[in-house]
């Protein structure tokens, strides 16, 4: 443990402790604030202990599918798996949701500081983007609310920091796959960044044809397998390993309804996609903090602007450049799609690329000197913690939504 401890380093330690009590206490005042009731992957995962994936109290919800009068929600198998272990105990039912979300959401934030590390952050400025990572950036707030349409998202955080620090340490082909793998099982989209990564990786074997075979098979058997897993999972409730529900789901708001009327992913989404992304400000109230979010969305500018800072890193360098066509892609399917999230504060369909800006914000770090000697880096971030800190705030209290 002391050598644990040694290596770890006090600073380290304090951030760990940080990220662990501000987590829980985000948590537990969602906790208290909202009072929900069971949620619906609850009584999926008790579903599950009787032998079926369907429940007829999902009839009329948001995302439901019907199917032969048997009522499906469109989910990945991921979001469901961390819900099964409280199907036996009954007590801890009704909070199975929040516990899952910070259980999730705290190893990602507290492995911002060896990613920071990893992609070149030194000294104090490691700490300020990890700090900006755990508490800047919608990671925080969809960790604490217990919901598990934002699991995924945690959970998709947590397996691409993992695969990026994979990737600037020992690079194994098997480890980056897995990641990889769990990755798309919580947000498929994600899965589009394993072309670079994979590119890349076969790149440096390309001299040693044993090698490379080897190396695109450790790659590439944990995405076949997440693959399997995932239409064989589509099949059973849909039947069809192609259909993952959202083209037939329940959905009660006309404007999502005539979104997708247009194409689950179009390039006719893009415009709105775009507003509410990069766009969308706040609007006003009448009383205090006469400030308040548009539920469907809110420019990454106001929620983390602190991401600009990733273009400090540039272009020149080969790593930045693999970040950055990761980012890209995607983000493609991300702007395509119908739909952004409801009710959301921030654009966090954004999280799917956040953890490869968070790699090239640290990158970018060295030159932070050369604007305001860092200050100004250092204000965009204090600037992100108080508005995601906000976000938080507006969703748990209804008088502050419009």
């Amino acid at each position: 443990m002391q050598r644990i401890w040694h290596r770890l380093g006090r600073g380290d330690a304090l951030f760990c402790v940080a990220v662990i009590l501000v987590y829980a206490a985000a948590t537990a005042a969602s906790v208290y604030w909202r009072h929900l009731p069971t949620d619906r992957m609850m009584t999926l995962a008790a579903s599950v202990l009787n032998g079926r994936l369907d429940s007829d109290s999902f009839r009329g919800t948001v995302d439901s599918v019907d199917i032969g009068g048997r009522y499906y929600i469109a989910v990945g198998p991921l979001q469901l798996l961390p819900y099964l272990p409280f199907a036996f105990l009954s007590a801890l039912q009704s909070q199975a949701g929040h516990i899952v979300g910070v259980a999730v959401g705290i190893p990602a934030a507290i492995l911002a500081l060896p990613l920071a590390r990893a992609y070149g952050a030194r000294g104090s400025l490691a700490y300020w983007v990890a700090g900006f990572t755990a508490f800047g950036t919608l990671l925080f707030y969809v960790s604490v609310f217990g919901d598990f349409y934002y699991l995924a998202h945690a959970e998709s955080f947590l397996a691409l920091t993992v695969f990026l620090i994979e990737w600037a340490g020992r690079r194994r082909p098997g480890v980056l796959g897995a990641c990889m793998a769990v990755a798309f099982l919580t947000r498929p989209t994600t899965a589009l960044a394993a072309v670079p990564f994979g590119i890349a990786l076969l790149w440096q074997k390309r001299d040693a044809r044993r090698s490379l075979a080897m190396t695109a098979a450790a790659f590439a058997a944990p995405l076949g397998v997440a693959l399997a897993i995932y239409g064989w999972f589509n099949w059973v409730r849909f039947g069809s390993p192609l259909q993952a529900g959202y083209t037939i789901s329940y959905l009660a708001q006309q404007d999502l309804l005539a979104r997708r009327a247009l194409g689950l992913f179009s390039v006719l989404q893009i415009p709105e996609n775009f507003r509410l992304a990069v766009l969308a400000p706040f609007k006003t109230m009448p009383g205090f903090p006469f400030l308040t979010a548009n539920p469907y969305g809110l420019s990454m500018l106001l929620v983390s602007p602190a991401l600009l800072t990733a273009l400090w890193a540039g272009f020149k360098e080969r790593t930045a450049r693999l970040l950055w066509i990761a980012t890209a892609l995607v983000a493609v399917p991300v702007f395509l799609y119908y739909g952004g999230g409801y009710i959301q504060y921030g654009f966090r369909y954004s999280l799917d690329f956040t953890p490869f800006l968070i790699a090239l914000i640290a990158m970018g770090s060295s030159r932070w000197a050369a604007y305001w000697n860092g200050r100004l880096e250092r204000l965009l971030i204090l600037f992100s913690m108080v508005s995601v800190t906000y976000g938080i705030l507006w969703h748990n209290i209804p008088r502050l939504q419009p």
